[in-house]
């Protein structure tokens, strides 16, 4: 069964989504994080997304404070992401309450280094974060783009141990036109072996079940509940607990 995933990201203390990661096009939610991770979590999820879009701007995490008030006031499992580029960085997400990380612009930094952190955290504690649009990835909070094929970014990883990569389709984030069901069939085709997290785009519960069905690992969305086009009751039959 696909994991529900919701994400909350964070610009100047705020609630935000942006559309196609344009800082122009900022809509501000009048919700605190810990609300929202309460309601989350009253309604049976297990995981959250935590996006520190200052911290994925400035080049270092900035919002620690805020995955600490989720972790302490909350069972969730914090997957915290956003300016993680060093031991230290990844050392003190853990230490403020952080469960998983997840890594995007090191990984085209220093590949080596975000290799070694597989072995030495263990590939069950990291994601890599490989967003892109047109196949190219882009990093820093995707104000930066690259000319790195998303398949072969991928690969490189995939082959020292990889299990978990999430990928958006900056085209499609926030524009809840649907996701990319085909980029997402060809990463499972590509990598059987590799567990994928599904983010952007997504409209409704039908895009959620038909992901599911495609086998996809996990789906990560926001503006469609922020907008009240998900609603967590509909969730449920995903959340069922063994």
């Amino acid at each position: 069964m696909i994991q529900i995933i919701p994400s909350i990201v964070i610009n100047e203390g705020k609630v935000i989504r942006l559309q196609q990661g344009d800082l122009s096009r900022e809509k501000v939610y009048d919700a605190s994080p810990l609300d929202l991770a309460k309601s989350f979590e009253d309604h049976g999820i297990d995981v959250v997304h935590l996006v520190d879009l200052d911290g994925a701007r400035r080049g270092q995490p900035v919002n620690y404070h805020i995955l600490e008030t989720i972790a302490a006031y909350t069972n969730l499992k914090v997957d915290f992401t956003g300016g993680i580029h060093t031991d230290g960085d990844i050392s003190k997400a853990y230490e403020y309450g952080a469960k998983y990380i997840t890594a995007a612009s090191v990984a085209v930094a220093r590949k080596e280094q975000f290799a070694s952190w597989i072995i030495s955290y263990g590939r069950e504690k990291i994601t890599l974060g490989a967003d892109a649009i047109d196949n190219k990835i882009a990093i820093r909070g995707w104000q930066k783009s690259t000319e790195i094929d998303l398949f072969d970014h991928i690969e490189y990883f995939y082959s020292r141990g990889l299990k978990y990569v999430k990928t958006t389709d900056i085209a499609r984030d926030g524009t809840m036109e649907g996701p990319s069901f085909d980029l997402y069939k060809k990463l499972i085709d590509t990598f059987p072996d590799i567990c994928v997290l599904a983010s952007g785009g997504v409209r409704n519960v039908d895009d959620i079940k038909r992901l599911n069905d495609m086998g996809v690992f996990a789906v990560i969305f926001g503006k469609a509940y922020y907008e009240g086009k998900i609603n967590l009751k509909d969730l449920e039959s995903f959340l069922v607990k063994a």
